[in-house]
C-alpha cells in the first residue's frame, strides 16, 4: 500500500507545477487531509471495483480530481464524504462506459471456493477481511445497492453520511441498504449452511 499512496500524492504535486494561482498553503492542506482519508478512500474504491488495479486508478482520478476543485470545497464540511463521492461518481461513469460489468452468476456465488480460488494478494486478503464469498457476493450486487453497503457496513458511515457521499436522500440510502442486506443474506445462505454443517 505505501507504494501506491505515494503514487497518488506525487502526481498531483507535479499537475500543480504548472499551476498558476495555487497557494502552497492550499497544497499542503489538501495533501494532508488526502494522506489522512487515503485508506478509508482505497477501501471504499476497492470493493466497488472488485480489484487493486482499478481501486487504484479510480482513487489516483479521484486525487486528481479533488486537486483540481479543491478551491470550491467548503473546510467546514466533511473532506472524506466529498472525496467517496468523486469515487463514487467516477466509478458510475466507468460502469457507464462499459455498459455494466460483467457480474458473478448466482452458481459461483453459492459455490464455496476452495484455497486456489483465493486472492493471490495477501495484502489484499490482510487489508479487507471478506471472504471469497462474501467478496463475490458483494460484486455481484448491482452498484447503486453495493455502494450503500460498503459505506454503512463496512466503513461504518451513517445513513446521513452515506446520502451525503451517494448525494441522495437518506430514504434511498436506507431502502437500497435494506435491499442490498436482503440480496447478500440470500445469497450467502448457502454458504453459511455449508459452513454450519461442516461441509464448507
Amino acid at each position: 500500500m505505501a507504494d501506491a499512496h505515494a503514487t497518488v500524492l506525487d502526481i498531483p504535486r507535479a499537475e500543480t507545477t504548472t499551476e498558476t494561482g495555487r497557494r502552497a498553503g492550499d497544497l499542503a492542506q489538501f495533501t494532508e487531509l488526502l494522506t489522512r482519508h487515503w485508506d478509508s478512500a482505497y477501501r471504499y474504491a476497492y470493493h466497488l471495483a472488485g480489484n487493486a488495479p482499478d481501486a487504484q486508478d479510480l482513487v489516483q482520478q479521484a486525487a486528481e480530481e479533488a486537486l483540481r476543485a479543491y478551491r470550491r470545497f467548503d473546510p467546514n464540511t466533511h473532506f472524506d464524504r466529498w472525496l467517496l463521492r468523486i469515487i463514487h461518481n467516477s466509478y458510475i461513469d466507468k460502469v457507464r462506459r462499459e455498459r455494466r460489468r460483467p457480474m458473478f452468476s448466482l452458481d459461483e456465488i453459492r459455490t464455496p471456493l476452495t484455497d486456489t480460488d483465493q486472492t493471490h494478494d495477501p495484502e489484499a486478503a490482510a487489508e479487507f477481511r471478506l471472504s471469497g464469498p462474501a467478496l463475490r457476493a458483494l460484486m455481484a450486487l448491482p452498484p447503486e445497492f453495493r455502494a450503500p453497503v460498503i459505506l454503512v457496513d463496512l466503513e461504518g458511515f451513517s445513513y446521513d453520511g452515506a446520502a451525503q457521499v451517494l448525494h441522495c436522500p437518506v430514504g434511498t440510502v436506507r431502502s437500497r441498504l435494506h435491499r442490498g442486506r436482503l440480496a447478500l443474506r440470500e445469497w450467502l445462505r448457502p454458504h453459511l449452511d455449508a459452513l454450519r454443517s461442516g461441509d464448507g
